[in-house]
């Protein structure tokens, strides 16, 4: 099975895609939740209990049926190569906040001589012999964005060459700018608007976690393209919730 990221191609036209944060530790969620369309899963490596065997364990259960994105706990080149080397497709780096964190992660995730990943795919050569060779073209590099200096220094992070999609971190953006807990707030949504303008004006897709402030619908119709619904919890919480307020109300 070559490593081909069609997810990469449809951001790359234009196109949007929808999909989850994976936190649960249970490989029956994430194979359950593969069965339903969404075109990419986040593994959660910064806030969830998620360890990297368990992120492999979890990305097997969907059988190749959802693209496998892992989220790294840092900007760290091991902790990329890492991810990547138990199958990713790519990677959401967070804190990317000027031009030389933007190097940094792009680096991360190139062999030589386009960056600093060391040469041992070990899952990812299992089913495919070519991919020392299609890596570079293929992986996703997105950038997350969540604090007032990543957005005054957008356009420089969009210069780096291999920089893919700016995500948009909403909970950390607005606590960046002194609204901790508020995304709605003005200011948040001015700076959630300029990611996604800058994005386009330098043909990279722009990303958001849930509706930062606004409607998922909004977030569609404003030209997002890679858009988190939610997290794996929050969808069994709110599926729990509808199932369970109504009946609570008529016995009441």
């Amino acid at each position: 099975m070559k490593l081909k990221n069609e997810l990469k191609k449809k951001l790359k036209s234009g196109k949007r895609t929808l999909g989850v944060w994976i936190t649960v530790e249970s490989p029956i969620v994430s194979e359950l939740l593969s069965g339903l369309g969404f075109d990419w899963f986040v593994f959660d490596l910064e806030h969830s209990p998620l360890e990297i065997l368990l992120a492999q364990t979890l990305m097997q259960a969907t059988k190749g049926s959802t693209t496998p994105i892992v989220r790294v706990a840092w900007n760290d080149p091991v902790q990329v190569k890492r991810a990547l080397d138990i199958g990713a497709y790519g990677v959401v780096i967070p804190w990317v906040n000027n031009k030389e964190d933007a190097k940094k992660a792009v680096e991360a995730c190139r062999y030589p001589p386009q960056g600093i990943r060391g040469c041992g795919p070990r899952r990812c050569s299992l089913f495919d012999p070519e991919y020392l060779k299609t890596a570079n073209e293929e992986i996703l590099v997105i950038a997350q964005i969540e604090t007032r200096e990543a957005v005054q220094n957008l356009e420089e992070i969009c210069s780096v060459e291999g920089i893919d999609v700016l995500f948009v971190g909403p909970s950390d953006l607005s606590a960046s700018y002194g609204y901790i807990g508020k995304p709605e707030v003005l200011d948040v949504q001015k700076a959630i608007a300029r990611v996604l303008e800058v994005a386009k004006n330098n043909g990279l897709a722009a990303g958001i976690y849930t509706g930062g402030g606004k409607t998922l619908v909004d977030r569609c119709k404003e030209g997002f393209q890679f858009i988190a619904v939610g997290g794996d919890l929050a969808l069994l919480r709110r599926g729990a919730e509808e199932t369970l307020n109504p009946l609570r109300t008529l016995i009441a």
